[in-house]
């Protein structure tokens, strides 16, 4: 599994759920990356509104907020 946080540049939740993404990716060994929605046209139009938005093997997973007992589930073993 792969999880990725769709960010920008001083955006405050965004780097809230860079955080809890990390340390929950970090307790169960699952790959992560942030990428900054600005770098490219077509991600800031899909969600310039919404960010963080977190995908998980590129489905939408949730936006604005990391549900942790929710993402904990769906990447447990």
């Amino acid at each position: 599994m792969r999880v990725e946080v769709m960010t920008r540049a001083g955006c405050p939740s965004c780097v809230t759920a860079e955080a809890d993404v990390a340390r929950i990716c970090g307790e169960l060994g699952v790959e992560w990356a942030a990428v900054d929605v600005d770098g490219d046209p077509e991600l800031r139009a899909e969600y310039g509104d919404r960010v963080p938005v977190i995908l998980v093997d590129g489905a939408e997973h949730g936006y604005w907020r990391v549900e942790e007992d929710r993402l904990r589930a769906v990447l447990a073993p």
